[in-house]
């Protein structure tokens, strides 16, 4: 029978923190009372992260592995949503994401399965990274039309039926756009959810720099062209 909830991790250099992520989500999920499974998707790491999860996961029903030789924050979230199995289908941010949070979430999407549950960050950070998220995501609502606040924000949840029945073409960064920008084309209620977003839990030091904010800025031309 298929499980209630799957959660996708996509998993980047983060072999130091695996053992605690894996620790933490086995452990916590089976709190919503409902069946769960997780996806660890290794996507294009340099590092033992991959050998170190599937060690772990070993035995255990509720856990999938699986090993990417390329990378791409979009290619994971694909692959993730491809091989779930779960009525509703939530994929995040496994560096900033805390399970107090991602059980809140879930909690919002099993009361409202119809609807699309996702984060909105009320960013703590420097300011130059704020105002590049509030840069970016106003230019989604004038280029795209999507009206949200942090179009990037993770845990995002939808129903199978839903994310599976919508075609994605993104591999990198510009995952969250598409998502959100061919959610709201078909109509689909999406309630956004604040949580406070802080300090990273573990893997490398943040991707985003000025190079790849300005990729995601230009980005949106693309994705524009797939609506």
């Amino acid at each position: 029978m298929s499980p209630k909830i799957s959660v996708i991790l996509p998993i980047y250099n983060q072999a130091g923190q695996i053992d605690f992520l894996f620790e933490q989500y086995t452990s916590r999920l089976p709190e919503l009372g409902v069946s769960w499974e997780v996806l660890f998707v290794v996507n294009g790491s340099r590092d033992e992260s991959y050998a170190k999860v599937s060690a772990l996961a070993q035995g255990n029903p509720n856990v999938k592995v699986f090993n990417l030789e390329q990378g791409g924050w979009g290619r994971a979230v694909k692959f993730g949503i491809a091989n779930a199995t779960g009525e509703q289908i939530c994929y995040t941010n496994s560096a900033r994401t805390t399970l107090d949070d991602l059980l809140l979430i879930l909690t919002y999407s099993l009361a409202t399965p119809e609807m699309v549950i996702k984060t909105t960050r009320v960013i703590r950070e420097s300011f130059v990274r704020k105002f590049g998220s509030i840069l970016y995501n106003y230019e989604n609502r004038l280029l795209i039309g999507t009206p949200i606040w942090d179009v990037n924000g993770t845990p995002k949840v939808f129903s199978s039926n839903l994310i599976k029945n919508i075609p994605l073409a993104s591999d990198g960064d510009m995952i969250d756009a598409e998502v959100m920008a061919k959610i709201y084309r078909k109509g689909v209620q999406v309630v956004e959810v604040l949580i406070v977003s802080t300090k990273r839990i573990g893997g490398e030091r943040s991707t985003t720099t000025f190079k790849s904010a300005w990729r995601m800025y230009m980005g949106l031309f693309d994705i524009k062209k797939l609506l």
